[in-house]
């Protein structure tokens, strides 16, 4: 087991819930995607089963607002605004790095830069009370019915696999924005200067 400490969970617990969420996420946003689409629509970034920003903001909010559980009116007003500032902060950093976000909600009203909306902020709240009254403790719970030993490959093997898949679609996605002809790039100078 991995005895680091984080946040008071030993950091075996804290990588396996981040892969869950991860695991729930990519089937939520891709089932939704799926049915607003009407065909198999994969919403994640990379091939494999995993969207890492599900994961990431499940356990922040969950170790930032663990202090308000049973607290459910609070935990929804904070829950409204925590993940949709990480939901900012992950929109500049694609900007940053992709020049794109992979949302739009220019459709949706009380919106902002197609990045925010009202409409995902509430729901975030919700979400944030759901996470606190069921899913946190679903994710727990399976979490300890994995034996350990099995577990901690699991863990290795699926970190090693996302992180191959990660890398790969990264430098895709990189190489795509780049200019695919000299004249491209010529053009892409010219109109810097």
């Amino acid at each position: 087991m991995w005895t680091m400490d984080v946040f008071g969970t030993d950091l075996y617990y804290v990588v396996l819930w981040f892969l869950l969420y991860s695991f729930l996420g990519w089937m939520v946003e891709s089932a939704y995607m799926s049915f607003c689409n009407r065909r198999w629509t994969n919403r994640g970034f990379m091939l494999g089963p995993l969207c890492p920003i599900y994961g990431v903001g499940a356990l922040t909010v969950y170790f930032l607002l663990r202090g308000f559980e049973g607290n459910y009116l609070l935990l929804y007003a904070v829950g409204c605004i925590v993940p949709t500032m990480l939901e900012f902060l992950t929109a500049q950093i694609m900007l940053l790095i992709f020049g794109e976000v992979w949302w739009d909600y220019r459709e949706k009203p009380f919106n902002y830069r197609g990045i925010l909306c009202l409409e995902s902020t509430l729901v975030w709240g919700l979400y944030t009370v759901g996470l606190f009254a069921f899913l946190q403790k679903f994710i727990a719970w399976t979490a300890l019915q994995i034996p350990v030993r099995i577990g901690m490959t699991a863990v290795k093997v699926i970190l090693f696999a996302a992180a191959v898949d990660f890398t790969y679609h990264m430098i895709q996605a990189k190489t795509d924005a780049l200019p695919h002809s000299f004249a491209e790039l010529r053009e892409s100078v010219r109109k810097i200067g």
